[in-house]
């Protein structure tokens, strides 16, 4: 049998923000998935392997090694393989590019909890960081809010002026210098950045607002203050990947600056109705920890576009 490799350029441009929505929701209404986790630290540099099984739908092994030092040699930072397996036999399906499952898997991931969370007339969104995933935000955000205003912020502001530069032609989209009143006007925030101290304040955060949180992936990472947990709704992709594993909640937790029962619901709370927005002056917050099951849909979603295309 020969085993499929489906490269980011062959799938990229076939993919759509929509379609990744619904195969997340899908892939929460069939049985529970198994997952584990593993971490491997060198220093500052990561090596994550991940791994799960959903009955009826299929297994999935991603590896990746992360190394912030390669920006500085124009080398990417993040680096890894996906491996598909049938879900009857256990046999190899596919081979799939890591950068294309993570985009989708990442992005989609939050668009959901946006879509799912946030006021649906919401338009200023502001995205705080400028690297690779808060691109692929623009779009994915672009894809289910109408009319939607981009404000970037970014530690280096060369960079978001550069990533604005890029995307302006298709995008209605400017920089911002000062983060407090960028996210005081905004309707949606987005961060998505490496600080492993918090960027964002809940002091700064007004009624009705939906904050999206990317960037933290480990156990020593944060990107919001107590105060902003403390002040929002608390809802996360996976409760098994985020209350016990990563800084942003990990820390506040430990400190009793929130508790375990604050975090109201996870992607497979949404069949109760716990996964839902109450009011539109409540502020909503969503924790994208980003599961390997995240992946397994993700990725049987791109070999099901890739088999169409290719029948």
């Amino acid at each position: 049998m020969t085993v499929p490799y489906i490269d980011f350029d062959a799938m990229d441009s076939i993919l759509k923000w929509g379609d990744i929505s619904d195969a997340l929701l899908a892939g929460h209404r069939l049985p529970k998935a198994s997952i584990s986790d593993g971490l491997v630290y060198r220093g500052d540099d990561t090596l994550l392997s991940r791994s799960a099984w959903i009955d009826g739908l299929g297994a999935l092994v991603k590896s990746a090694t992360i190394v912030p030092e390669n920006t500085a040699k124009d080398i990417p930072m993040v680096n890894g393989g996906v491996m598909l397996f049938d879900d009857d036999t256990g046999q190899l399906e596919a081979l799939v590019d890591f950068h294309l499952v993570t985009k989708w898997k990442t992005a989609g991931d939050s668009l959901l909890g946006a879509k799912l969370l946030a006021r649906p007339d919401s338009k200023d969104i502001l995205i705080v960081g400028a690297g690779t995933v808060s691109r692929n935000m623009v779009s994915a955000y672009a894809s289910a809010f109408a009319g939607a205003r981009f404000m970037v912020w970014n530690r280096s502001p060369e960079n978001a002026q550069k990533m604005v530069a890029e995307l302006s032609g298709n995008f209605d989209i400017s920089q911002v210098t000062n983060l407090a009143d960028a996210v005081q006007h905004a309707d949606i925030i987005n961060c998505a950045t490496m600080s492993s101290q918090p960027v964002i304040k809940g002091e700064w955060l007004r009624d009705g607002q939906h904050l999206n949180l990317i960037g933290a992936y480990r156990p020593d990472m944060r990107e919001a203050d107590d105060t902003a947990l403390q002040k929002a709704r608390i809802f996360v992709d996976s409760r098994e990947t985020t209350i016990d594993h990563i800084g942003e909640l990990k820390l506040p937790i430990a400190s009793g600056a929130i508790s375990k029962s604050d975090i109201i619901a996870d992607y497979y709370d949404i069949a109760s109705g716990l996964f839902c927005k109450e009011n539109d002056t409540e502020i909503t917050l969503f924790k994208n920890g980003g599961g390997a099951h995240l992946d397994l849909m993700t990725a049987k979603l791109i070999l099901q576009k890739w088999r169409e295309v290719n029948a």
